[in-house]
């Protein structure tokens, strides 16, 4: 029975994966209707709407400090979603995808950095590997980067904070209320940033295609993807799942091909699989294999 549930589990994170990579090319077609901002603030309140819903019974134990926590997750969120949005429309989805993705690398010197842990041996290696990748894939002939490229990995630097965040306030509060709280927050921001931002409302809003995509964005990019993610992993190795949740930009990558024709240059596929295998240097048996010789080493 436990190892069925440990493989739904896994599936459910695979396919919150897969709605993410999806959702990088939905960004990148909508952008041309829907300013970056008021993107964002469609998704989250879709999608604070549908969890409230599904959990309407849970809402009477918010209280002070979970307003507190969720309040700083939605923040960070808003800033992250908004560098990844807004980097989305000036670099192709699937670079956009890759270099968000290499939060996973950047999470064990965030965690350092916050909680005080010691980083190991294998994850500044696996850092070292990502800046190659990351090398490879954004810097152009000229050896300049896309500012796209550059809102693009401050996103996954965003997206790390917050992960090291939901793991310091989850230990003691509900990760469902705190997902609800958070998403209330930065649909909040959201739409207090839109204006300043982006202007008017926007009038693409209407189209049918744009009202598909926003509805994707906001009920199974955010609303679909964060539940399965709070509740698979109560059954799935951290390890596990940092691969499973990494292939999003493989996702996005592809769905960037098959569905805007984008051809990625050789160098630019080198720097993919140099990124992939810096996620994967950080978070699997590899890594023990390297901290285990360096203890050995240190003992001897």
């Amino acid at each position: 029975m436990k190892k069925t549930t440990s493989l739904w589990a896994a599936g459910g994170l695979l396919f919150t994966a897969l709605i993410w990579g999806l959702a990088f090319v939905v960004v990148k077609n909508s952008l041309d209707f829907v300013p970056p901002i008021y993107m964002m603030a469609f998704r989250f309140t879709i999608a604070t709407a549908g969890l409230s819903l599904m959990f309407i019974g849970r809402l009477k134990n918010i209280d002070a400090a979970m307003l507190k926590s969720g309040f700083v997750l939605g923040f960070l969120l808003t800033i992250a979603y908004a560098l990844q949005t807004i980097g989305c429309k000036y670099t192709a989805a699937g670079k956009n995808a890759f270099l968000t993705a290499a939060y996973v690398v950047f999470v064990p010197f965030l965690h350092w950095m916050v909680n005080n842990q010691k980083t190991k041996k294998s994850h500044i290696a696996a850092a070292f590997v990502a800046i190659i990748g990351i090398a490879l894939l954004s810097l152009q002939d000229d050896l300049s980067v896309n500012i796209g490229d550059f809102l693009s990995l401050l996103c996954g630097i965003g997206f790390g904070v917050q992960i090291v965040f939901i793991e310091k306030y989850t230990k003691k509060q509900d990760p469902i209320l705190l997902t609800v709280t958070q998403l209330a927050v930065a649909s909040t921001l959201s739409w207090m940033a839109a204006p300043f931002f982006d202007g008017g409302l926007p009038q693409g809003i209407l189209r049918a295609d744009v009202v598909t995509s926003m509805l994707y964005l906001g009920l199974f990019s955010t609303m679909v993807a964060f539940f399965l993610q709070n509740v698979c992993q109560k059954h799935t190795p951290p390890s596990t799942t940092s691969i499973l949740m990494s292939t999003e930009s493989v996702f996005g990558i592809l769905f960037s091909v098959l569905l805007f024709g984008e051809r990625p240059s050789f160098r630019a596929i080198v720097g993919c699989v140099f990124i992939f295998f810096a996620i994967m240097l950080a978070q699997t048996k590899i890594s023990r294999l390297i901290d285990g010789y360096d203890r050995a080493q240190t003992k001897g």
